[in-house]
């Protein structure tokens, strides 16, 4: 496969909330001043580029995670954290990032030089600023900042073309693409020359029509066989088809025979099969070429689809394949564009718990138990105090009443216990 990958598997984290600052005024004749921890800055974003000096995803076998920087710690006289800096992540035009443990679209980066946000830093944490009260006027706790998750994210770059060629190895795709383009794709005499796709642009009509060489199909491909999996998803963009068979024959199989089983592999790999095609002939000036001319006309006037006699070695031909291609295309559809599947972001209710009960510990559980334990300063009576209000006003001692717990009777809330206390 040499240099080009298509296809990649990353973890990206964006960065955590930094959490907030327990901070209290201190100035020369200033006695008892008040709270003023600041607020943790937010995390850093993980954000996509679509690089168009980019042609394939090879850069990430070489660093596979990616992550934001976390946001600054809230500090003293009300200063807020410094901001995470954000994680820029470059990628080809034409890459699909989907999620892959729900295999969801996240999203289609085919415009290029955009720029996308998936993954949103954490929350800075509250100071203790924002805790005085009437009745609590030195707060000796602050919130901490909101962790992220670690994601799993698939990178599949995905061609995109107006045309593609396909067809069995050796046909001619790449030398055909060499005559009606400024491109040079690497041209042999035997099978797998081409293990990339190659673009080219041909301007028809004051319009550009993208042209891509699709290499490794063979009969199989839809099982892998070949290079098939790893080059039939370039072939999703394309809005035409060029399927280039060999007429002459030369290789030894019958034209007519490669048509079908493609066309056979194409259908059993999504909806290919539906896409329009053009049936280039190609080696017209070779011996043999004319009589399978014939049959492979009649069996593509079945299928309703065009056919082009062509020879990529005299360059004969050419220009009436092209005029058609670029009627064809004034009238099909514009190049996929993957619809992206909106993954919400987790919507945690820090108030849920559940209460379970092991070798005769009641447990606390809930996605905001951890967070609230974090925010305790253990060793102040008054944060002390606070956290057995916030637990009765979220009604966790009710619920643990409900469930059973006496006076005394032992409770773990995020690894720490206590003993329940009306």
């Amino acid at each position: 496969m040499g240099n080009f990958v298509d296809r990649v598997t990353i973890t990206a984290k964006a960065g955590n909330g930094g959490n907030g600052s327990t901070s209290f005024h201190r100035e020369k004749f200033v006695i008892n001043g008040g709270p003023d921890g600041g607020d943790g800055g937010n995390g850093g974003d993980v954000l996509f580029f679509a690089d168009p000096n980019m042609h394939t995803l090879l850069d990430f076998r070489f660093r596979s995670k990616y992550t934001a920087e976390n946001g600054e710690d809230g500090k003293a006289n009300r200063c807020t954290g410094r901001r995470g800096n954000d994680m820029l992540i470059k990628v080809p035009v034409g890459t699909v990032i989907l999620d892959d443990n729900s295999n969801r679209v996240m999203a289609d980066m085919d415009k290029p030089s955009e720029t996308r946000l998936l993954l949103k830093g954490g929350k800075g944490g509250w100071g203790n600023q924002h805790f005085a009260t009437a009745t609590r006027q030195a707060p000796n706790f602050a919130r901490p900042g909101i962790k992220t998750e670690i994601r799993i994210l698939r990178l599949e770059l995905k061609t995109i073309a107006d045309a593609g060629l396909i067809g069995y190895p050796n046909v001619g795709k790449s030398s055909i693409l060499s005559v009606v383009t400024s491109a040079r794709p690497k041209v042999g005499n035997y099978h797998f020359t081409t293990l990339t796709p190659n673009l080219g642009i041909i301007r028809r009509f004051g319009k550009d029509i993208v042209l891509a060489d699709i290499p490794g199909l063979i009969e199989g491909a839809a099982e892998g066989a070949g290079l098939g999996h790893d080059f039939l998803r370039h072939v999703e963009r394309t809005r035409l088809l060029l399927h280039v068979v060999d007429v002459s024959g030369s290789e030894g199989r019958d034209p007519v025979d490669d048509l079908d089983h493609i066309n056979s592999e194409l259908d059993r790999y999504g909806d290919l099969g539906k896409l329009p095609q053009i049936i280039v002939c190609n080696k017209i000036d070779l011996p043999d070429a004319e009589q399978n001319l014939k049959r492979i006309r009649l069996l593509a006037e079945g299928m309703g689809c065009p056919v082009f006699p062509v020879s990529a070695a005299t360059h004969q031909g050419f220009d009436e394949l092209i005029d058609e291609t670029a009627r064809q295309l004034e009238s099909l559809p514009p190049v996929l564009h993957y619809k992206e599947e909106e993954i919400p972001e987790e919507s945690i209710d820090l108030d849920a718990f559940d209460i379970s009960m092991e070798e005769g510990v009641y447990i606390v559980s809930g996605p905001g138990m951890d967070r609230l334990i974090e925010s305790v300063n253990f060793e102040d009576v008054e944060s002390l105090n606070w956290f057995h209000r916030t637990l009765r006003r979220l009604g966790v001692i009710d619920a643990l009443r409900s469930a059973g717990a006496q006076e005394g009777s032992t409770v773990r809330i995020a690894g720490m216990e206590f003993d329940f206390i009306e």
